[in-house]
């Protein structure tokens, strides 16, 4: 696979983009493995000041993926994780999300690849990625980036199990 898809670009998310997240994202596909359903809009608000924050901050976040002709098709990323569980505090964690029209089509692995340059140039020596036992298409993604399966856990809310995978860059 081509590591660069024409026209795809990352940028900081907007106050704009919540709304478009929170529209894009509530689709069950998309939300299935997220709790089924999209969030309220606060929380893309609040989700997108977050990631204003951490780029000004650390030099990385989770960035809006624009398609050829500029829209808002999802994000890429990365974060420090936040929970007690699945992965040290601290580490960072790469991500995904599209709206449901633009899986299978190249995006979301041409947007990691380009996140995985931006957090070398950023001095991020590592990431993880955890993702539901369940979730193909995800862990295809974890796969194609060179990721390695590091641990098998369950999360304690919902008593699932999931995978974290680990790349060392």
């Amino acid at each position: 696979m081509n590591r660069a898809l024409p026209g795809v670009r990352l940028r900081v998310p907007t106050d704009e983009d919540a709304v478009t997240w929170h529209r894009i994202f509530d689709h069950p596909e998309v939300m299935e493995y997220h709790g089924g359903r999209s969030a309220e809009l606060s929380v893309y608000e609040e989700l997108t000041a977050r990631q204003r924050r951490h780029d000004a901050e650390r030099g990385f976040c989770l960035w809006s993926v624009l398609d050829e002709e500029g829209r808002v098709i999802g994000f890429t990323g990365a974060q420090p994780w936040p929970h007690e569980w699945g992965a040290a505090p601290g580490d960072i964690e790469i991500g995904w999300r599209l709206a449901r029209p633009y899986w299978g089509q190249g995006y979301v692995t041409a947007a990691a690849h380009e996140t995985l340059d931006r957090l070398r140039r950023a001095g991020v020596p590592s990431v993880v990625a955890l993702v539901a036992a369940g979730n193909e298409r995800s862990i295809a993604v974890t796969r194609r980036l060179g990721m390695e399966l590091e641990e098998v856990f369950t999360t304690p809310s919902s008593e699932r199990t999931g995978h974290r995978y680990r790349l060392a860059l």
